[in-house]
């Protein structure tokens, strides 16, 4: 295999900084690489989490003004990941989140914190570490969106570029007087640049410029070329569907493993699971649940919003009650389905168990105690936590979304297909569709022979990255030799 350099652009990245599935993708992925010949080394901001946690950093490059204030860029490395800091206080050193104050309110300054990682990405991409000057610069979601943008601009022999979409939905928005602020020729405000409605979109300007797109299933890279779920953007990805590709996402099978998992009352194999039913009373206790076998323990995992279904979930809380089956909820978000939430648990102690936040120690507990784990999103790039589902023995219960549809086989499809089983899947995005399916599952857990089957075949899914990581590494070979005889 001929060696290929990449330089990864991301905004956060698992274990030092999460808030999402972007950062479990920029974690593995470079680890997973290394098996396909490819040296990948991650930019990230120098948030306090990073600055913490960085190893053996080295200074490269100091500037007394970097986007307003002094600024470094280090090298380091932590828990195997090659990084990349830019270490710029007057724009990362906050308390909390990457992108939001306490008050869950936008930093106002976020155009010119991103502007500034995808212009020191293009400057590495340039050389500026000799050391490790890449083949390829690949810029993940909108907070990296600038960099094919700045490399375009640059007009320099320059490496390849590569666009990862992990949600539509947020797409970098600002006004146009901020092009000339962030060194950028004013010629790119053009409906061929950056230039979105009158304004500027830091991932549309990727879309655009970028030398190949991908996102995180084969069925969302569908999706999003149709004007609904390209949310502004379908008819540019409908332009540019020659060099768009969907390469699901996979999992790190050794943090999310039931048979060393640190953070699971009691660990387990596929070839036993007598240890799910300890772990699921552990969770009830966890919880405040009453202590059943008998009740389906029904687990999510989820940012509270519209986009995840969590609404249609709350209509459906009555047949829950009904059927006899039980809650357990870790997530936030939307402070009206918050206070919702607390309240349905209030309302039925023992029933329905709710805890708002996100506990990364929890999060395992309930994919290795609940029965079934539910995401009943309206769409879904590709989806974490149902792999991270199959992966535990529970059974997923998902929306006909994105990579939903493209990682679940539902039970009623195994007799026309090839493939055994996983789950069930429901559609369309309705309560109507969510609580027939609900009903459906309970029927099947008490079944316990299918149950056990859906476990089963869950568990011999293959979620990893090891298949997945060969799809970007042909992605980045076949862009460098198209740039080579270009």
């Amino acid at each position: 295999m001929t060696p290929v350099r990449v330089l990864a652009v991301a905004s956060e990245v698992y274990p030092i900084v999460k808030t999402g599935g972007l950062a479990d993708v920029a974690g593995a992925l470079p680890l997973a690489l290394k098996a396909h010949g490819v040296e990948m080394r991650t930019l990230v901001p120098g948030y306090p989490d990073v600055m913490r946690m960085l190893g053996g950093a080295g200074e490269i490059r100091r500037w007394p003004d970097y986007f307003g204030g002094p600024g470094r860029l280090l090298a380091g490395s932590h828990d195997g990941l090659d990084l990349f800091v830019l270490d710029v206080p007057h724009l990362y050193a906050r308390p909390g989140n990457p992108y939001v104050t306490a008050e869950g309110v936008d930093w106002p300054d976020n155009s010119l914190r991103f502007a500034a990682l995808s212009r020191i990405a293009a400057d590495i991409g340039h050389g500026l570490v000799p050391a490790f000057v890449p083949d390829v610069v690949h810029a993940h979601d909108w907070q990296a969106g600038l960099a094919p943008a700045y490399l375009h601009y640059d007009n320099r022999a320059r490496p390849g570029t590569v666009m990862t979409i992990h949600n539509m939905a947020y797409q970098g928005k600002f006004a146009p007087e901020l092009i000339g602020s962030i060194g950028l020729p004013w010629d790119s405000f053009n409906v061929h640049g950056l230039e979105y409605f009158g304004g500027i979109s830091f991932l549309k300007a990727g879309l655009q410029l970028a030398d190949r797109i991908t996102t995180v299933s084969p069925t969302y890279a569908q999706e999003i070329q149709s004007d609904e779920g390209g949310m502004g953007l379908g008819g540019l990805l409908r332009q540019r569907a020659n060099v768009l590709s969907g390469i699901l996402n996979g999992i790190d099978t050794d943090v999310w493993n039931p048979q060393t998992d640190p953070h699971i009352a009691y660990r387990f194999g596929a070839d036993d699971l007598t240890f799910r039913a300890a772990n699921k009373a552990v969770l009830q206790q966890q919880f405040s649940l009453d202590s059943s076998d008998e009740a389906p323990l029904l687990g999510v995992i989820s940012r509270l919003s519209w986009q995840k279904g969590l609404d249609l979930l709350l209509e459906a809380i009555p047949t829950i009650l009904g059927d006899g089956m039980q809650l357990a909820l870790l997530g936030s978000g939307d402070r009206d389905l918050q206070d919702r939430y607390q309240a349905v648990a209030r309302a039925n102690p023992g029933r329905i168990g709710v805890v708002i936040g996100y506990d990364e120690i929890l999060a395992h507990l309930i994919q290795a105690g609940s029965d079934a784990l539910i995401v009943p999103s309206r769409f879904e790039p590709c989806g974490l936590t149902q792999l991270y589902a199959l992966r535990y023995g529970a059974v997923p219960i998902v929306s006909r979304v994105g990579g939903l549809e493209d990682t679940i086989v539902d039970i009623g499809e195994a007799s026309t297909s090839d493939r055994a089983a996983t789950g069930f899947k429901f559609a369309p995005v309705t309560v109507e569709a969510l609580t027939g399916t609900l009903r459906k599952a309970n029927t099947a857990f008490h079944n316990k022979a299918t149950w056990r089957r859906l476990q089963l075949s869950g568990l011999a899914t293959d979620v990893s990255w090891r298949n997945r990581a060969g799809d970007y590494a042909v992605l980045y070979r076949d862009l460098v030799a198209a740039r080579r005889t270009a």
